[in-house]
C-alpha cells in the first residue's frame, strides 16, 4: 500500500498547485502498475514552522516519503522525476531543497481497515 506523504515550507503556497502536485504523483504510482487504485494515499502537509539553511525567507523545502509494502526503486525514481519536471521552476532559484525517501513498514507495526478496495474492485 503505498502512502506518499509530501511535507513542504508553507512560503511554497503561492508558487506551487499542491491539488496538481498530489495528482501527479497518484498518476504516476498508479501508471507503474504494480499497486491497486484503492491502495494509493498522496498527502500534503504544510509546515508553518521551519527554519532552512542560512535563515532567508526564500529558501523553501519540499520533502516527499513513500512507505509501499513492496519497496520498489523505479516507484521512487519515477516518482521523483516526475515531481522534478513538475517542480522546474523552482530549481531556477538558489533557495529550494527537494528530497524522496523511501520508509519501509512491516505488518507487525501497521494496522488498516479500508472500504475502497472492494468497491473499486466492482467498479473494474
Amino acid at each position: 500500500m503505498p502512502h506518499f506523504t509530501i511535507e513542504y515550507s508553507a512560503n511554497l503556497d503561492r508558487r506551487i498547485d499542491l491539488v496538481g502536485l498530489c495528482e501527479e504523483v497518484r498518476t504516476t504510482i498508479l501508471a507503474t502498475g504494480i499497486f491497486e487504485p484503492g491502495a494509493i494515499r498522496v498527502r500534503a502537509i504544510r509546515c508553518e514552522v521551519y527554519a532552512i539553511a542560512d535563515g532567508m525567507a526564500q529558501n523553501a523545502f519540499l520533502d516527499m516519503v513513500l512507505r509501499p509494502e513492496e519497496i520498489q526503486k523505479s516507484i521512487g525514481e519515477a516518482v521523483f522525476a516526475a515531481v522534478e519536471a513538475y517542480l522546474e521552476p523552482l530549481f531556477k532559484t538558489p533557495h529550494f531543497a527537494l528530497s524522496l525517501e523511501i520508509r519501509e513498514i512491516g505488518r507487525p507495526l501497521s494496522w488498516r481497515r479500508n472500504t475502497m478496495h472492494a468497491r473499486l474492485r466492482d467498479e473494474s
